[in-house]
């Protein structure tokens, strides 16, 4: 999903900057509350930021001026709720512009766009949405994750399609080329991003029950600890 340095026409490569700058700069007020009101947050957070990095380092190439990659916003947008994750994603995508080549900086609007963005708030709406109907938690975080990952690659598809038009069938011509090719690359990386996020979901359950009951994911009865339904987590949800 990362698309290659220089690739957009400039004017789309700023219209998705200023799109995406109003994220980026709730994200960081959002962010910076939760540091100073919770400063024990900092490890996870910093965890959530690294577990970003890493999986979305892991390009496979795809269609000719971007890749398929997972993208590990999932499990960010659950813990601390999208506004952060567009901050940490943004942070991760400029220094894999800066140090790995992977994006770049003129086409860093777009990719923050469909990565830290539109990803974080369709899985984490997708999971809040399970929730509420009592799905369990690792169901729940498994689709929050796959719909991250999945949505991203339909968001690159649009910003593809909309610069590249086809000659014959104009956008939507292009908008299924795009998105059929990403299909067969990006489908089994989701699920695997999905199958993984679960896997690390179980270790924060056994090793940080006290954050995550904090957090909003797991709550307190007196049944003993359970996972939380969004409407338990209303209290301490911001």
């Amino acid at each position: 999903m990362h698309i290659a340095e220089g690739f957009l026409p400039p004017v789309h490569a700023v219209a998705w900057g200023v799109a995406s700058a109003p994220f980026v700069v709730h994200g960081a007020r959002s962010l910076i509350r939760e540091v100073r009101e919770h400063p024990e947050s900092t490890l996870l957070m910093g965890a959530s930021g690294a577990f970003t990095f890493v999986l979305s380092a892991l390009k496979l190439p795809s269609v000719t001026g971007s890749c398929s990659h997972p993208t590990g916003t999932g499990l960010g947008a659950i813990l601390f709720r999208p506004p952060v994750m567009a901050v940490l994603g943004t942070i991760t995508l400029l220094f894999q512009a800066l140090l790995l080549a992977h994006g770049g900086l003129t086409t860093l609007g777009a990719n923050v766009f469909s990565m830290t963005v539109v990803g974080p708030w369709a899985g984490y709406g997708v999971y809040r949405l399970l929730r509420r109907f009592d799905v369990p938690l690792m169901v729940a975080v498994f689709f929050g994750a796959f719909v991250a990952d999945l949505s991203t690659y339909c968001v690159t598809s649009v910003q593809l399609a909309l610069a590249f038009p086809d000659p014959g069938s104009g956008f939507w011509g292009a908008l299924g080329k795009f998105g059929s090719i990403f299909a067969v690359t990006q489908i089994p990386l989701a699920v695997s991003e999905g199958l993984l996020t679960v896997l690390v979901m179980r270790m924060l359950v056994q090793s940080s029950k006290g954050e995550l009951t904090r957090l909003g994911v797991l709550v307190t009865s007196a049944a003993g600890l359970r996972t939380a339904k969004p409407a338990d987590a209303e209290a301490v949800a911001r």
